[in-house]
């Protein structure tokens, strides 16, 4: 029913965003990536989603298209509802979710405050094949940065650092070169380390 909203911000916080249009203020919630997206200024454009229940009616507000896209699927999936896509959705990028959907990460997604490993399985088992299809994901080259990461993690560990602070630096290497070979991701995550 509202696809978007464009108007005044009136109020901004890292849950929820208050938008007037038109003398009508509209509290739209929002995910910390769109807060971090949106600026300060008076002037805002939002995509949007529009949820009805029996007891509720909740606009939910998107900085970018795709980031609404991924929300819809998410909640689609069964034990899925907004606010855990909307969680899911602050904690990790829409890329991020994409690839832990495509390469089948269920640690990764399951990560995530509320998802337990059961949904976590339901929604790769109902999302990949969508998220492969409509967003051109190369399950080939997920399935070798995955390899490539998972044995640049353990060199690291060998050599004395922790799973959790070594993941951090080589997921912003993946992020920034997908081509790299395992020598070379390791010898960046040294230098970052």
């Amino acid at each position: 029913m509202i696809t978007h909203l464009r108007g005044k911000l009136v109020e901004k916080n890292p849950t929820y965003v208050i938008i007037e249009c038109n003398g009508v203020g509209y509290l739209a919630h929002i995910s910390l990536n769109t807060y971090s997206n949106i600026s300060d200024h008076e002037a805002i454009f939002l995509y949007t989603y529009f949820s009805v229940k029996e007891d509720s009616q909740t606009i939910y507000g998107f900085a970018e298209k795709l980031e609404r896209e991924i929300f819809k699927l998410l909640i689609s999936v069964s034990g899925v509802g907004p606010s855990i896509a909307r969680t899911m959705l602050s904690s990790m990028s829409t890329q991020e979710i994409q690839n832990a959907i495509a390469s089948g990460d269920v640690p990764v997604i399951q990560s995530v405050k509320g998802i337990g490993a059961k949904t976590a399985q339901r929604v790769i088992i109902d999302l990949k094949d969508k998220i492969i299809k409509t967003y051109g994901i190369d399950e080939v080259s997920l399935v070798q940065n995955n390899t490539i990461k998972d044995e640049a993690l353990s060199a690291l560990e060998v050599l004395g650092f922790t799973r959790k602070q070594s993941e951090k630096v080589v997921d912003k290497i993946l992020k920034e070169d997908n081509s790299i070979n395992v020598e070379g991701l390791i010898k960046q995550s040294l230098k970052n380390l």
